[in-house]
């Protein structure tokens, strides 16, 4: 398993296709939007889920962390089950939410990668994708580093998203 942490519009889901790309097996490529994109509409942008302010802050409520863990536990149990798996994820909690990712990934092979881009350049990115908060980037730049133990670092913010995968590829066993 790998799991890539960097904030919004770092390079982590284009990382996660080009690993599916040069990984010599199969690999699944999940992250925290296909969970947000699975919760009902009433989760979205609601205290009890997971809302959004206009400064690009990120909130989450206790049934988003209900749900967040259940997640994590569902996705070690396709893990275990023997499906490869490439997590595309944004502590927002730093050291907290990779503690919450270790207890549910307990005794698995996992390779945890930072994926890090200075925040002027992920906001541009966010600029141009048009679909994210304005704020958001910079916001989670470093925050999502905080505390957090990596096996292995990329900067995504003068190299490729296949540059840094074959970096990470290279890394898996």
């Amino acid at each position: 398993m790998i799991v890539l942490n960097g904030g919004s519009s770092s390079g982590k889901s284009g990382i996660a296709r080009c690993l599916q790309a040069v990984l010599p097996d199969p690999w699944l490529a999940l992250g925290a939007d296909t969970l947000v994109d699975a919760m009902p509409a009433s989760l979205q942008a609601s205290d009890a889920g997971i809302e959004f302010a206009a400064d690009g802050g990120v909130s989450v409520g206790p049934e988003f962390r209900k749900l967040d863990a259940a997640w994590s536990k569902g996705v070690a149990a396709m893990v275990r089950a023997g499906a490869r798996v490439i997590v595309d994820e944004v502590f927002l909690g730093g050291a907290a939410s990779q503690q919450r990712w270790r207890e549910a990934l307990d005794g698995l092979d996992v390779l945890w990668v930072g994926v890090r881009c200075d925040g002027t350049v992920a906001a541009g990115r966010e600029t141009a994708r048009g679909d994210r908060v304005a704020g958001m980037a910079a916001a989670q730049a470093e925050a999502v580093h905080r505390g957090v133990v990596y096996d292995l670092e990329v900067d995504t913010t003068r190299t490729e998203s296949l540059a840094c995968a074959r970096v990470i590829a290279a890394r898996v066993g």
